[in-house]
């Protein structure tokens, strides 16, 4: 996968004061052709950036919130094409800028547009229209964001040893948006645009106003779960004075005590809901949560399932629960127990891998064994 580069734009944000969050001014460099660009320090300091953009994939639904590279896609009324999105509209001036000039003036464009958000910090800003002529007759368009490195010294001579480098950049922590998506090698998705970003950041999601990103695989499942909860919510109370979706209007001076039962109930769901770190809440029986997770592993397969029990982490898939991986209680704590045909360790020996295991009923045992002792004071309690 070689790109072939057809235009660039090279553009230096700079911060004007001492005060990194002050006020932001650029300045562009240097517009290059084809022909330029081969005989620029630009070439090889970005050819793997194209094929390292284009290869890298990413997914509609996230996996997680905070993943790096997301899919966009531009936003429009209903009734209306492309055209009516202005993100589209200049990113595809870009890509079919017919000269030198033309690309320049398009790119200065683009580059005051995203002076205007609160996401610019100084650096450096390159657009790039290029070719994947093996596959494509119309151009990529892509931009760059390289952050400006501190610090940073080169090698001088014999006398001063070391000279300071002023706005150095590197391609380590590269921002990137890569317009249009490829999904796969051959298939073009014009509606939608990749994007690459600091996790803690949104260098492009501000710039972008007109481009909207799915919901990550976790919301959809909150969301699925908490419509979930409301129906069994409104199952549970179907035979109160007042519909459970109602139960907020209710003001407290006319509360039942059934609404007031009812009401904390659903507060405590929120509460639950909410929260970042959660604990077992012991409201539905194994049935019911086997239902649920089927559900949902059904709508969104291949979905994680990662708990701890006190320090000990324990990962599999949504589709484990009820399989492989069981949940049980057992005089006053709790049990994981986790069955499977193979064990695998990584490197590292250690004398569990020498273990030849005991019987289930065995185990039962000696662990009804230790909460006893535990209880009578003949060992130390684990917590």
């Amino acid at each position: 996968m070689k790109f072939a580069v057809q235009y660039l734009s090279f553009f230096v944000i700079q911060t004007e004061g001492t005060d990194p969050d002050g006020p932001k001014k650029y300045k562009h460099y240097q517009t290059l052709t084809h022909e330029e660009y081969q005989d620029s320090e630009l070439k090889s300091f970005l050819d793997g950036e194209f094929k390292r953009i284009a290869k890298r994939k990413a997914e509609i639904n996230a996996a997680s919130e905070q993943v790096p590279t997301k899919i966009g896609r531009f936003v429009v009324e209903p009734g209306h094409d492309l055209t009516s999105n202005p993100n589209y509209n200049l990113f595809q001036r870009l890509r079919t800028a017919e000269d030198k000039a033309e690309f320049q003036n398009f790119s200065d464009d683009l580059l005051r547009i995203y002076m205007d958000t609160n996401s610019v910090r100084g650096g450096a800003f390159v657009l790039a229209s290029a070719k994947l002529n093996e596959l494509f007759d119309d151009p990529f368009l892509f931009l760059f964001k390289c952050d400006f490195e501190s610090k940073i010294a080169r090698v001088s001579d014999e006398k001063s040893l070391i000279s300071q480098v002023e706005m150095a950049i590197n391609a380590k922590n590269i921002k990137s948006i890569q317009y249009p998506h490829m999904p796969e090698e051959g298939i073009l998705e014009e509606w939608e645009l990749k994007i690459h970003q600091a996790s803690h950041a949104r260098y492009f999601e501000d710039f972008l106003k007109y481009v909207s990103y799915e919901k990550s695989k976790p919301e959809i499942v909150s969301e699925q779960v908490m419509e979930m909860v409301n129906q069994y919510m409104e199952t549970k109370w179907q035979g109160a004075d007042i519909p459970y979706h109602s139960v907020e209007n209710v003001e407290e001076t006319s509360e039942t005590e059934e609404t007031i039962a009812m009401r904390q109930e659903k507060q405590l769901f929120d509460v639950w809901a909410a929260g970042e770190k959660r604990d077992l809440q012991e409201k539905w029986t194994h049935e019911h949560v086997v239902e649920a997770t089927k559900h949902i592993v059904e709508l969104q397969p291949d979905l994680e399932l990662k708990f701890k029990l006190d320090d000990v982490t324990i990962k599999g898939h949504m589709d484990d629960y009820g399989n492989n991986i069981h949940i049980a209680r057992m005089n006053g704590r709790y049990i994981v127990l986790i069955e499977g045909d193979n064990f695998q360790f990584d490197k590292g020996v250690s004398p569990i891998e020498l273990l030849h295991p005991e019987e289930m009923q065995e185990v039962l045992r000696r662990l009804g064994n230790g909460v006893k002792r535990r209880a009578s004071g003949e060992a130390p309690s684990l917590d």
